[in-house]
């Protein structure tokens, strides 16, 4: 029993010394980034009503949250997504707010995939959600900002594909075919099935044009000139109009200089079906799936009561981290150094104020008591495993520094040492 309760349940990990502090680093790489566009965070309960989360909100399917009971019955859930958890907020804290909100969050979701996919069930995210701005430069803001942030987490080959809900909407809505052929469709297009698609259409009636542009939808992929092929392909005014707001998104992109890092995806159906307008992922090798996600969502707030329009992206941190790792790109650590201040009980008395003066000249460190039995040695090889930059050994009214980067020490005396605090 003891040894089963050291193990966490399946899903779940512990992340613990250099890899929690590289996990840190990026948080903190990013976070900045978010703030420089004019960002303000904002926390929501890591739990809330299952209603937050329905079918009509358009978030997970039920089976994949984790629910639990109140004391007064009421359903519970651990919150799959982000997103509707600001919407809520902003709608009972802004609700009469009309001018732009820069949000932005770092919390954990919670899913629960099914065991053979290989997935974690808790991932911590980070994003930046914009509210009541309708605009083209609003969708490209996400994008823009996404990149900078992939930038500053350290990598430098990826691609952001963009997609468009509205195209895909307009030729559902057009298609005269059942909901279950509908949803078919929509299976083929998520996971580039051309031959399923190819067998399920042969034995249904529609318009020739519907036809083809189902038909071709796993090559509406690649650079600007791919929308004009996909113009040629349907005039309907949704699918049209869809295009038109890609082609401003784009105009955007590049007075920032951006183009080169994204590409067009007109086959991509997003999982949350709140999504409305402009939907973009991220992608990096080295991972099974992308890194990132975003979209337009400007009929979610309205689930709380709040007319807005609203866009926003998040950025799944340990899959970051798993592609760094994977691309051997290192994550400096020089920021989150930190130092030992070694000392034996009989030298308290000058370890103590010491301290107290390197962590009031903003140095990070740790006080460790020697213990009687181990050895300085022991303790050097103990402060070096944790990532100390340094370690200090006070003996008596000398102070011995140790970098443990280049391997050299020195002596001064403690007044020495002192004077230059």
């Amino acid at each position: 029993m003891k040894e089963k309760l050291l193990h966490t349940p399946e899903g779940v990990r512990d992340i613990y010394n250099s890899e929690c502090k590289r996990k840190s680093a990026v948080e903190k790489r990013i976070h900045h980034i978010l703030e420089l566009y004019g960002y303000q965070d904002i926390e929501t309960p890591t739990f809330e009503f299952f209603d937050i989360f329905n079918s009509d909100t358009g978030t997970v399917s039920s089976v994949e949250m984790f629910k639990f009971f109140d004391r007064n019955n009421n359903t519970l859930v651990l919150r799959p997504d982000m997103t509707p958890s600001i919407a809520r907020s902003v709608a009972k804290y802004y609700s009469a707010c009309e001018f732009p909100l820069r949000l932005s969050y770092r919390g954990n979701t919670f899913l629960n995939n099914r065991s053979y996919q290989g997935k974690l069930t808790e991932k911590t995210e980070m994003g930046a959600e914009l509210i009541n701005d309708d605009s083209p430069e609003a969708d490209a803001e996400g994008i823009i900002m996404m990149i900078d942030c992939f930038l500053a987490a350290g990598l430098t080959d990826f691609r952001i594909d963009i997609g468009q809900a509205e195209f895909y909407k307009g030729i559902m809505d057009a298609l005269e075919a059942s909901e279950e052929v509908k949803e078919q469709i929509h299976e083929y297009i998520e996971n580039k099935n051309a031959l399923g698609m190819e067998i399920l259409l042969s034995d249904l009636s529609m318009k020739d044009c519907y036809r083809n542009i189902l038909l071709e939808y796993n090559d509406l992929y690649g650079d600007v000139t791919m929308l004009e092929k996909a113009k040629k392909l349907t005039i309907n005014p949704r699918c049209q109009a869809a295009i038109a707001r890609l082609e401003e998104v784009y105009e955007v992109l590049k007075l920032y200089g951006y183009e080169k890092y994204v590409s067009f995806d007109l086959g991509m159906v997003n999982h949350f079906d709140y999504y409305t307008g402009i939907i973009f992922r991220g992608y990096t090798y080295g991972t099974g799936d992308a890194i990132g996600k975003g979209g337009r969502y400007d009929n979610l707030l309205a689930q709380f009561g709040k007319e807005a329009s609203a866009c926003g992206f998040t950025i799944l941190i340990d899959d970051v981290l798993s592609a760094l790792s994977r691309q051997n790109i290192s994550i400096s650590l020089k920021e989150y150094a930190y130092s030992l201040l070694l000392y034996k009980s009989e030298d308290r008395q000058n370890a103590i104020p010491l301290v107290v003066k390197l962590r009031d000249a903003g140095v990070r460190t740790e006080l460790v008591s020697m213990t009687e039995g181990k050895t300085l040695e022991e303790y050097l090889a103990f402060g070096k495993n944790q990532g100390a930059e340094g370690i200090l050994y006070l003996d008596g009214g000398n102070v011995t520094v140790y970098d443990m980067a280049s391997g050299d020490q020195e002596t001064k005396t403690l007044q020495e040492f002192r004077e230059e605090y």
